[in-house]
């Protein structure tokens, strides 16, 4: 009787899981499909595989829009915004985890206060600023802004992961001679891994899909980011679907992709941090 509900149990948690993943893949994977399709095609027979699969809305999507110019403008604003937020947040994260100074709790009371500020509130200020500096319609005006905004999110989360290491892994360290600098880059950050993992996929998956300020800080194809390629196509050429599914593919695959390499790491590290509170 024991061993049939352990069974039950586990066939409902099983099949809990495959329903949540057949509603969160099935949007991603209807859309990829039907990129591959004409436009009759998805009018005609929205749920079946293309009868002869083409790759015409590719073709489309990156010659008639700007696409390939918006890409690697993400490519570029993205790999640096992440690296400049994870060697920030790295050195800050492990000084408030492990030392005491004076300041420590006021920066702490900053940075936590800085989470309640709603993103939008900041469009004014953070305008001002960059136009003040004339990076208006830049990449580096655009990789400064999500490096900031990004900075409160990901502090915390590292020095979270930092919090659960011993203290007695560097108190060896230093007493066999290593110094401050020594521990720090070839002790705790190797240990800090997943914590600094999760940091960087989810200042990659954010930077990478952010709109607001890269329709707000920009004025031309020069700077712009993937996420306004989608608009581009909904007011130009809403009239082509299979086009339009292309370019969303192509907007949507890195960070899936992103998010499959790093996601051990990432449980990893959530899991350590549930269990630190």
């Amino acid at each position: 009787m024991k061993i049939s509900s352990n069974i039950f149990t586990l066939s409902l948690k099983y099949l809990f899981i495959l329903i949540v993943v057949i509603i969160t893949l099935y949007p991603f994977l209807w859309i990829s499909i039907s990129s591959f399709k004409s436009n009759r095609e998805i009018f005609t027979t929205p749920s079946s595989l293309p009868k002869h699969p083409s790759l015409r809305g590719y073709e489309v999507a990156f010659n008639v829009s700007p696409l390939g110019k918006y890409y690697l403008n993400s490519i570029l604003i993205t790999s640096l915004t992440t690296v400049i937020t994870i060697f920030l947040t790295t050195m800050s994260g492990y000084a408030l985890a492990r030392f005491n100074f004076r300041s420590r709790n006021l920066i702490i009371i900053i940075f936590s206060s800085a989470l309640l500020v709603p993103t939008f509130a900041l469009a004014y200020p953070i305008y001002m600023v960059i136009k003040y500096f004339h990076l208006i319609d830049t990449k580096a005006g655009l990789i400064f802004v999500y490096s900031a905004l990004g900075l409160p999110v990901r502090l915390f989360v590292i020095r979270s992961y930092f919090l659960t290491i011993p203290v007695d892994i560097e108190e060896s360290a230093y007493l066999d001679g290593a110094g401050i600098f020594l521990t720090f880059w070839r002790i705790m950050v190797p240990l800090a891994k997943p914590g600094i993992a999760t940091a960087a996929t989810i200042t990659f998956i954010d930077t990478w899909k952010e709109f607001f300020f890269a329709l707000l800080l920009t004025t031309s194809d020069r700077a712009r980011t993937l996420p306004l390629s989608l608009n581009y196509f909904v007011h130009f050429f809403s009239f082509d679907y299979r086009a339009l599914f292309a370019a969303m593919v192509v907007v949507t695959l890195p960070t899936i992709l992103v998010f499959i390499f790093m996601q051990e790491q990432v449980i990893s590290s959530l899991a350590v941090g549930a269990l630190k509170g």
